[in-house]
């Protein structure tokens, strides 16, 4: 997981605290299946994906699908296991665990971003240099032990 929060711009509230970035073709491939849950505070970024799958999966999901600027474009609600959904005008999808966007206030038509990106949108390569950014920010801070 990443230190990068996933916000809405139109509500400014935070979608997901920590977002996991899955922009190369093995990532987008794993996804979530070898988990058992997902944090409700998590939330997992494919890019580009237009289409997932809840096959061997064991838990359901909430899905976002958003354009390359981070429009969203469709929500799925409590995606169940062995199910499929896409959306055609998607460039990336965002998996949260199910029920998740209930307690958030995310629509059809608003901006998400990755917090410190607001502008960079969901392109692979824009994902990529806020992951990026991230890991500098944490490799420069001196890590802490013990008490």
């Amino acid at each position: 997981m990443q230190d990068l929060a996933l916000m809405n711009a139109r509500s400014g509230g935070t979608v997901a605290t920590t977002t996991e970035l899955a922009v190369t073709r093995s990532a987008r491939r794993k996804g979530l299946l070898d988990r058992a849950a997902l944090d409700p505070s998590s939330a997992l970024v494919l890019a580009p994906c237009l289409m997932v799958h809840t096959a061997f999966m064991r838990f359901p999901i909430d899905v976002i699908f958003v354009s390359r600027e981070g429009r969203v474009v469709r929500i799925v609600p409590d995606l169940g296991p062995w199910r499929i959904a896409a959306s055609f005008g998607a460039y990336a999808t965002v998996e949260l665990a199910a029920g998740a966007l209930v307690s958030r206030d995310v629509a059809v038509g608003d901006h998400l971003y990755l917090e410190g990106s607001a502008g960079a949108g969901f392109t692979a390569e824009a994902l990529l240099s806020s992951s990026m950014e991230s890991y500098r920010k944490t490799a420069a801070s001196p890590a802490r032990c013990g008490s």
